[in-house]
């Protein structure tokens, strides 16, 4: 597929900026560069001087933005790599510090619009996919082929919030004992006639469930909590660390880790001297996440589920 073929369009990319304070000279963490939206503008803001290390799974993503971002040849490094990978790239590139992170943990819009990628459930006879990395071996056909009732289920509720979920997880193994499940239509199939039609007004019935699959194919929950921590310590200080999160699991993780490098002593009260060493090592600048506003609402219908959480290096 041509790279000019599909779209991307940045979440809350002036608030993202903003938020990073970014500024000449910095050195900068991008650790989903998508379509190289946010890491364009960092270089931008951070010209002439400024620094940017980016990371993305996806070939496709890396190639796309290399062309994107070329006018700022030499101040730039794509990494094709998890960004929870992040400490071993750090020490591979030599950075002692950044000054600012970015984690744009949704999935990028030239994925969801790639029908053949599997991601979308408007894509009735394409193949389960849902891989971000296409090397990975796990892919939604094999989720929901082979993975037991009750992995289904704790899946489906767990990463899904899905209600239905043991319905939907017991129709699947019903469906793939006859025949197996193929493409997304006969997934979504199978979803619609789990869930019942007066609980099918919240938009597609089939959103739960494709998110929790997606999100148990890329793990995307997997170490998300420690390497928050980790690059937040890996900031230099008055450096941030922005986060944009799409549903709830992730934004509470977000959310307690920055408790957890906010939080100064924990000892026991009645202690009475400190013996725990802990000491606070952020101050989070966003005491209630930042939403997108009814301008970018209306544009990017993507960016409705959207929380953005910054802190800062003290």
């Amino acid at each position: 597929m041509a790279m000019t073929e599909l779209k991307h369009f940045p979440v809350m990319l002036g608030e993202c900026i903003e938020a990073l304070k970014v500024k000449d000279g910095g050195i900068y963490f991008d650790g989903t560069l998508g379509g190289g939206g946010h890491s364009y503008e960092i270089l931008k803001n951070s010209a002439p001087n400024g620094k940017l290390i980016a990371t993305d799974l996806d070939t496709y993503a890396i190639g796309r933005a290399s062309e994107r971002l070329k006018e700022f040849d030499g101040r730039f490094t794509l990494v094709n790599d998890n960004f929870k990978n992040f400490c071993q790239i750090k020490e591979d590139l030599g950075v002692e510090g950044f000054d600012g992170i970015l984690l744009d943990l949704g999935v990028s819009s030239f994925q969801l619009d790639d029908r053949e990628r599997g991601f979308s459930y408007l894509a009735n006879n394409v193949k389960l996919d849902m891989r971000m990395n296409r090397d990975n071996p796990l892919t939604a056909r094999k989720v929901v082929n082979e993975y037991a009732e009750r992995e289904l289920k704790r899946i489906l509720s767990e990463y899904g919030e899905e209600r239905f979920a043991s319905t939907i997880a017991s129709n699947i193994v019903k469906t793939r004992a006859v025949r197996p499940i193929e493409t997304v239509g006969e997934l979504i199939e199978i979803i619609e006639k789990s869930i019942p039609k007066k609980f099918q007004h919240d938009g597609h019935p089939a959103k739960r469930t494709f998110q929790a699959i997606r999100i148990e194919v890329n793990g995307e929950l997997d170490g998300l909590y420690e390497i928050v921590l980790s690059m937040a310590r890996a900031l230099k200080k008055g450096g941030r660390i922005a986060i944009l999160t799409f549903h709830s699991l992730e934004d509470r993780i977000v959310k307690r880790a920055f408790k957890e490098l906010e939080c100064d002593c924990i000892c026991d009260k009645s202690l009475p001297i400190c013996v725990c060493g802990k000491r606070k090592e952020v101050e989070i600048i966003t005491k209630h996440p930042i939403t997108a506003s009814d301008e970018e609402l209306s544009l990017n219908g993507r960016s409705k589920s959207a929380k953005l959480r910054v802190a800062e290096k003290i």
